[in-house]
């Protein structure tokens, strides 16, 4: 994986937020969740930084972001789609609308469409069971979800 420049301004913002946490590494959650607010995922220069600024080891960062499915260290999509594959929602064609997703983005779970403006995940729940198969857009939330609904959600974004 090749290194990324991280823009100065970012670099210097992130430090400030460290600050705020007074560099403590027992605030590392709450700095990784800022980090990820700024830059949009964590990749391994931002995971450094971090790891330099509160004092604690690059793996200890590392350690946590990827213990955590909140964090991602790819970028996501500007509009990143998550398909809850809980068992109410399996049970009721959640793995149809997966399909569906992929099929009309051309991408796989974890991956971003070339033009940055999806990308598509999976998770177990959301607590909507009532509502299933759920699908969540950035913090939007759309309950029973058909394949054939897909196209029209998409379609919301473009």
């Amino acid at each position: 994986m090749a290194n990324i420049k991280l823009p100065a301004a970012k670099v210097d913002e992130l430090k400030e937020v460290c600050k705020k946490f007074d560099n403590d590494g027992g605030e590392l959650i709450n700095v990784l969740h800022a980090a990820q607010e700024m830059f949009g995922y964590l990749p391994a220069e931002v995971q450094e930084l971090v790891a330099n600024e509160l004092n604690v080891s690059v793996a200890h960062v590392y350690g946590v972001v990827t213990f955590y499915s909140f964090f991602s260290m790819i970028p996501k999509g500007k509009h990143p789609i998550s398909i809850c594959m809980g068992t109410a929602c399996y049970v009721r064609g959640a793995e149809k609308v997966l399909d569906e997703f992929k099929k009309h983005l051309d991408v796989k779970v974890g991956e971003t469409t070339d033009d940055g403006k999806f990308s598509i995940s999976c998770l177990r729940c959301v607590g909507a069971c009532g509502l299933a198969p759920v699908v969540t857009v950035g913090e939007r939330v759309y309950g029973r979800v058909a394949p054939e609904d897909v196209k029209g959600i998409i379609e919301e974004y473009l």
